[in-house]
């Protein structure tokens, strides 16, 4: 599975972002898609994932209530769409697939199996 992100940039503070990953494979309705981020000096932490279906999803504490995970299978596309943007909110991000025995979510980094290389999203104040 490879994952291509795109959809990061430059922003002021306040504006919104709609974040795209693209998989290849041929099992990407069977995979846990989530997005990461990593700010400068500071580890990969989860930011929102979705399960098999797009049912279900899970959000970290910081961008919960104004950022929504979404996935359209006959694409093969996830996406992230993060408003309201902070300057905290800087990172790259990075699109991420678990396979899961069933149609759960996958949090941990160590858990993940694939990795995108990431977009970098910058927040100005």
């Amino acid at each position: 599975v490879q994952l291509v992100e795109s959809g990061g940039g430059s922003v002021q503070a306040g504006s919104s972002l709609r974040l795209s990953c693209a998989a290849s494979g041929h099992d990407f309705d069977q995979l846990s898609m989530a997005w990461y981020r990593q700010r400068p000096v500071k580890e990969r932490d989860f930011v929102a994932g979705i399960n098999w279906s797009g049912g279900d999803a899970v959000y970290e504490k910081a961008v919960q209530g104004r950022s929504t995970i979404s996935r359209d299978n006959s694409r093969n596309i996830v996406y992230l769409q993060i408003d309201s943007l902070k300057p905290e909110d800087t990172a790259v991000y990075f699109c991420a697939a678990t396979r899961t025995a069933s149609d759960s979510i996958a949090v941990l980094v160590s858990q993940v199996n694939y990795w995108g290389l990431g977009t970098l999203v910058t927040v100005s104040s």
